[in-house]
C-alpha cells in the first residue's frame, strides 16, 4: 500500500520559492503521497514576537492532529523556528512527527567540534542549536557553539531578491569559517547554498532536507 505524509508548512517558502524539498522527496519517496498542510502566518507571528505562544502551540498541534485524521503515516514538519512547538504537537499524535532538522542536527552532535550555526530569521537559531545539543547528549559528544544571523536575507529572498539574500549568507559564512570546523544552515531555505558556501570556505556545511528526509524514509521504511 502506498504510504501517505503530510507536511506541515509555517510559510510559503518551498511552496512559490524554493523547490528543492520536493525535488528530494521524488527522488528519495517517489511512491509516496503528499499532503501539504500551509499556515504562512504562524512564522511572522512567531518572528514578530520573538517567541513561540501558547495559541501557536496549539495551532500546530491541532494541524498535527488534523493530518492524523487523514490517515497519513507520518508528518513532516519543515519549520525549524516551531520547533519546540512541533515537539508539544509530537506528544498528542499516535504516528511519528519528524522534524526537518532532526537527521542534520544528528549528524552536527556527531561530527562537529566547533560549530557555526547560521540562519536569516533570529528565531530559527537557539531551536537548532538546542536540538543539536540534545542529541550531543545522547552520543556523549561536547560541541562548542556560535551563533550567526543573516538579518534581513530572508526577506529579500521572500521578495525575490535571490542574489541579495544568497550574498548576504556568503557574507556571514567567510566570516563564521575564521573559528568553525562545521557550519549548520539553519533553515532549510539555505539548503541550495550548501555547497557554494562549501567550496568558498573549505568546511562541511551540513542543512536539513536531504538529511531530514532521509529519516524521514528510514522510518516510513521501517514502519
Amino acid at each position: 500500500m502506498k504510504k501517505k505524509i503530510a507536511i506541515l508548512h509555517t510559510s510559503l517558502v518551498f511552496v512559490t520559492k524554493e523547490k528543492l524539498l520536493y525535488n528530494i522527496m521524488d527522488e528519495l519517496l517517489p511512491d509516496v503521497e503528499i499532503t501539504n498542510i500551509i499556515d504562512d502566518k504562524m512564522l511572522n507571528i512567531v518572528m514578530e514576537k520573538g517567541s513561540i505562544d501558547p495559541e501557536v502551540k496549539r495551532r500546530m498541534c491541532l494541524y498535527a492532529l488534523a493530518a492524523e485524521s487523514m490517515g497519513v503515516d507520518a508528518i513532516f514538519s519543515v519549520c525549524s523556528s516551531l520547533g519546540p512547538a512541533t515537539d508539544v504537537a509530537r506528544e498528542i499524535v499516535s504516528i511519528p512527527l519528524i522534524k526537518i532538522d532532526e537527521g542534520m542536527a544528528e549528524k552536527a552532535a556527531k561530527e562537529g567540534k566547533r560549530i557555526t550555526v547560521m540562519a536569516t530569521v533570529p528565531t530559527t537559531i537557539k531551536p537548532t542549536v538546542n536540538l543539536i545539543k540534545e542529541y550531543a547528549g545522547v552520543f556523549k559528544t561536547t560541541p562548542e557553539f556560535r551563533e550567526s544571523l543573516s538579518k534581513g536575507a530572508f526577506e529579500h529572498l521572500m521578495s525575490g531578491a535571490t542574489e541579495k539574500h544568497d550574498a548576504m549568507v556568503m557574507e556571514t559564512a567567510k566570516e563564521a569559517a575564521k573559528w568553525s570546523d562545521m557550519l549548520v544552515l539553519a533553515q532549510a531555505s539555505m539548503t541550495r547554498l550548501a555547497p557554494t558556501l562549501s567550496d568558498e570556505v573549505g568546511l562541511p556545511v551540513l542543512s536539513s532536507p536531504r538529511l531530514g528526509v532521509e529519516k524521514l524514509a528510514r522510518i516510513l521504511n521501517d514502519g
